[in-house]
């Protein structure tokens, strides 16, 4: 059997066999997190849906605290007096052809 690392002992003698509050989940990962690289979290959540009916789906959007990089650039393709407001409104690119 593989002995344990200094650090991974210390981190056990942190946690215990309870069940936190979300906050203090969040504290003890950040608490316990001292690896040489950034590290990742998951957390997998029993919400107790049945997708089969419609009123009971989940789907939700997450913003990104530093967006994903990308610019955005907006091209309106129009005729006639459209050009102007496409213009007016910043749009990168715009013509007609």
């Amino acid at each position: 059997m593989k002995t344990k690392s200094r650090r991974m002992q210390e981190n056990l003698k942190k946690i215990t066999d309870e069940l936190y509050s979300p906050v203090e989940a969040i504290e003890l990962l950040k608490n316990t997190a001292n690896a040489k690289f950034v590290e990742t979290a998951e957390a997998h959540i029993v919400l107790g849906l049945n997708p089969k009916y419609a009123d009971q789906q989940l789907r939700a959007t997450v913003i990104l605290p530093h967006g994903t990089g990308k610019t955005v650039r907006v091209a309106v393709i129009t005729k006639g007096s459209k050009i102007e407001e496409a213009q007016q409104a910043n749009a990168d690119i715009v013509g007609s052809e």
